[in-house]
């Protein structure tokens, strides 16, 4: 399976927002440090099915996160 181009920067971005380092996004996903580097470092596109849907749901995962939280703190502030 191959990354877009966007998916990356979407990645990359979030975890620049967490900052969290590539070893940490790592130990969270279950993805080696290495195999981290070679996509964002290496335009590495192609990944094995695991990856891609680790990668993937990581990034879905994050985003609703944020929504939520958003949402809730615009509920709250019309109180």
């Amino acid at each position: 399976m191959y990354l877009s181009d966007k998916q990356v920067t979407a990645i990359k971005r979030k975890r620049g927002e967490l900052n969290l380092s590539t070893v940490a996004l790592g130990r969270e996903l279950g993805l080696s440090r290495w195999t981290l580097d070679n996509i964002f470092k290496r335009n590495h596109r192609k990944v094995t099915p695991a990856t891609y849907k680790k990668l993937s749901d990581w990034l879905i995962d994050e985003y609703a996160t944020q929504d939520l939280k958003d949402s809730q703190a615009v509920a709250t502030q019309d109180k």
